[in-house]
């Protein structure tokens, strides 16, 4: 039934993305506390979901990796609660339980139990008010191993330091996105426990969270219980907020790196606007017509036509101060990268020359509203209603920021879109 009635609503866009709501109820607590509650009653179950505006674009050089360590460290227990965070949340049943860290935010979300909303409550509130003190040599040494684990894992897998490098040959020396979110081995070495405390101390206080609370809820209930546990936290320093630093490049980038790995891999990669910029939504909707599904430009071209390759995508990777717009396609065997790259830029030529067909922007705009209905269907998780109240208040100051992006989805026309790309994709690729 549930498919049934997604085909019907994909099939009403330019009527439905006008009436795609997410309510909400939102209260500022006295220590700066953003609480954002949104009711549903489908389930006895809640979202908590809790954004911390740091990511480690709010790192400088020379200590590099910190958002990532801390949030490893912020599931070891706290001055209250001396545990493993995740086996607690699971006795009481949790599931969609973990936390992230990106160049621009660290968040922590779980879904519970409704019965289990007052002990999360507090699990939360205790781990953002009452860290310091649960944060020893051994913990931050424990941590740090683990950290320094996955990073060696990252870098063995094939292809596993492409990112790393693109990353530092994408942007600028200094610049917050030229450095990887799980940082250098030597910055990881070095990272002392005060450090690690001074981190905390100026970046995990109430007036730099967001927390949203989603499901079986009274709006009013809810927040009584946040000024509970929350409210005598202390704010803790302003952070200051980095202005856009979009870096575009000029001219033609390449590097070549050996590996042994199954297949040759190219990837292209262009900086773009920052994440709410009309051009950087254009361009996803771009991205989508030249290398998402099969029946893209780039897919049909190299992997079906001329079998160049057996893979290929294209994508944005939206982001606070600048984003990036890529393409990557695996080779198939005996195929020279040359040719991959030679069709690659053809496509991208003629994109450029003629635009998207109508249809194709039809299509795109389907997918694109299409998968942020699957995603609002769950109230926890990646994409869930908490996690997109979660992103439109920290990026954009507005829970409901989410629909400007939808109405800009539901009135592309092809020449926005290949104006956006000869703006920003005619130059300037690595």
């Amino acid at each position: 039934m549930r498919r049934i009635l997604l085909a019907a609503l994909v099939f009403s866009l330019p009527c439905w993305s006008q009436q795609v709501d997410i309510p909400f109820q939102k209260f500022v607590l006295s220590n700066g506390l953003t609480l954002i509650v949104h009711e549903d009653h489908k389930a006895p179950i809640v979202a908590v979901n809790v954004w911390y505006h740091v990511g480690s674009k709010n790192e400088r050089p020379g200590k590099t990796g910190f958002a990532h360590l801390f949030e490893h460290l912020m599931f070891g227990g706290s001055e209250h609660f001396h545990g493993r965070y995740i086996d607690a949340m699971e006795r009481i049943g949790a599931t969609n339980l973990n936390g992230t860290t990106s160049e621009d935010r660290t968040n922590y979300f779980e879904t519970v139990p409704v019965s289990a909303l007052d002990y999360t409550l507090w699990m939360e509130s205790d781990r953002m008010g009452y860290m310091v003190g649960a944060i020893d040599q051994q913990t931050l040494d424990l941590q740090r191993g683990v950290v320094q684990n996955e990073k060696r894992q990252g870098e063995n897998e094939p292809y596993g330091m492409a990112d790393e490098t693109e990353q530092q040959d994408t942007y600028p020396s200094g610049h917050p996105y030229s450095w990887s979110t799980i940082g250098s081995m030597t910055d990881l070495n070095a990272a002392s426990l005060s450090d690690v405390k001074e981190w905390f101390q100026t970046s995990y206080g109430p007036s730099n969270a967001v927390l949203v609370v989603a499901g079986d809820v009274d709006p009013e209930v809810v927040h009584q219980k946040v000024e509970k546990y929350f409210g005598e936290i202390p704010p803790g320093p302003p952070v200051t907020r980095q202005r856009a630093w979009i870096a575009k490049m000029s001219g033609s980038h390449r590097a070549v790196m050996q590996d042994r790995v199954p297949q040759a891999r190219i990837d292209k990669l262009w900086n773009i606007p920052e994440f709410g910029n009309e051009d950087s939504d254009r361009l996803d909707l771009v991205s989508d017509v030249l290398g998402v599904g099969r029946t893209s430009r780039l897919y049909k071209r190299l992997v079906y036509d001329d079998q160049l390759a057996t893979s290929v995508a294209a994508f944005v990777n939206p982001r606070e101060i600048g984003g990036q717009f890529g393409i990557t396609a695996m080779a198939r065997p005996g195929v020279p990268l040359e040719r991959v790259e030679k069709a690659i830029n053809e496509e991208m030529a003629r994109f450029l020359a003629d635009g998207p067909t109508p249809e194709e922007v039809n299509r795109v705009r389907t997918q694109y509203l299409a998968n942020f209905v699957r995603g609002i269907d769950q109230i926890g998780g990646f994409g869930g209603k908490s996690d997109v109240l979660a992103m439109s208040q920290t990026y954009q100051g507005n829970p409901g920021a989410y629909k400007v992006a939808l109405d800009r989805a539901r009135a592309a026309t092809p020449a926005q879109l290949q104006e956006a790309a000869r703006r920003w994709l005619a130059d300037g690729a690595y």
